[in-house]
């Protein structure tokens, strides 16, 4: 008796979220193809660290997808998506057409110089970070523009790591972290002050609607709010202006801001086999299916629907939560939804936290990297 062929489910974009929805899913009775632009994890957290540490940065959010134990059994394309024909059940990665029984959507947004969607080597990969940490290093002043976790945890780790640069972080309104409780600023307001940077609050920034904010620049940057402009060696934009990548999909797919639909299960409305999640899915006003591990709900939730079992609902989050900060001389800072910190010890991060919470517990196992 022949055995009839395994299903299919491919999974569109390989950052975060994607890649572990593609870990769970590898190790159920189907064939995971995924599909990234990048050659590995090139992970879009803890901006402030990338750039002011690139080496301690790629230690732990840029990684081979070699490394991943449980992605041996799954194939891996590196390509850039060019295309869905939703009746054929099939996306176009360049020439080549992937058929799939499942798609999972999950190739989320371009957010500045940080978060690209384009094909990318690992040498193009190592040239912009090399490029950005510079392009700061040299700078004797750094203004970062923006009031949300990535522009906060910029300001605070290039003050920390330069302490002579004169760093300033401009927000538009009262305080920064507006999607986060209030406790969280008050926590990352002191520290913020104890580094020795500026604070700006009630600065909106005159920013052109072409400009991208793909690039660090210098500046003067003039201010909407009617304050005179403000000189700079360096800009870091960080005004949160995502731009999702969804140019390849078919616009009945996506809400007037070009985003995917979703139904609380994360199915994609009048798509058949087709979810998504992470910050390219309209769950909620946060998109928070990208941080609150909704990876494991829709891996279960792709074996109920290859099943016929009942599909379970996502919840999302009413608050942003995680690390703002970014790892610091004395630990890092993990904020609840509550806004009550729990703070790593610095020796925990790397004896603990990394290795056998994140590697081994969330990824389920990395190998060390190749010499």
């Amino acid at each position: 008796m022949t055995r009839a062929p395994r299903p299919r489910v491919v999974v569109a974009g390989l950052g975060d979220s994607g890649l572990l929805t593609a870990i769970h899913l590898a190790r159920a009775d189907v064939d995971v193809i995924g599909i990234s632009s990048k050659p590995g994890l090139v992970s879009g957290q803890e901006l402030g660290l990338r750039l002011a540490r690139p080496d301690a940065w790629a230690r732990d959010y840029r990684i081979g997808f070699e490394r991943f134990r449980r992605l041996d059994r799954a194939e891996l394309v590196h390509g850039e998506l060019t295309g869905l024909d939703l009746g054929g059940r099939a996306v176009m990665v360049g020439g080549r057409r992937i058929g799939y029984d499942v798609l999972v959507l999950a190739t989320g947004v371009s957010n500045g110089f940080w978060r690209l969607p384009g094909f990318q080597t690992d040498a193009d990969v190592s040239a912009a970070l090399a490029a950005a940490h510079a392009r700061l290093a040299e700078a004797r002043s750094v203004l970062v523009v923006g009031g949300g976790a990535a522009a906060v945890g910029t300001a605070l780790q290039v003050a920390t790591r330069w302490p002579a640069t004169v760093v300033r972080l401009a927000f538009p309104g009262e305080r920064a972290l507006p999607q986060h409780h209030p406790r969280v600023w008050e926590v990352a307001r002191r520290r913020l002050e104890r580094a020795g940077v500026e604070l700006r609050p009630g600065h909106r920034a005159d920013v052109p609607e072409t400009f991208a904010g793909s690039a660090i620049t210098r500046g003067p940057v003039a201010w909407s709010t009617g304050q005179r402009p403000t000189a700079a060696d360096a800009v870091v934009w960080a005004i949160g202006r995502v731009r999702p990548n969804t140019g390849w999909l078919p616009p009945e797919l996506l809400d007037d801001a070009g985003f995917v639909r979703v139904e609380p299960t994360l199915r994609v409305a009048g798509a058949p086999g087709v979810f998504a999640i992470g910050d390219v899915a309209a769950t909620d006003a946060l998109r928070s299916s990208a941080r609150n591990r909704a990876d494991r709900l829709l891996a279960a939730n792709i074996r109920g629907h290859l099943d016929g079992r009942p599909l379970r609902e996502y919840v999302p989050a009413r608050r942003r939560w995680g690390s703002v900060l970014g790892p610091e001389t004395d630990g890092l800072r993990v904020f609840a939804p509550s806004g009550h910190p729990f703070r790593f010890p610095a020796w925990s991060v790397r004896r603990v936290l990394q290795p056998w919470i994140v590697r081994r517990g969330i990824y389920g196992g990395v190998r060390r990297p190749r010499r």
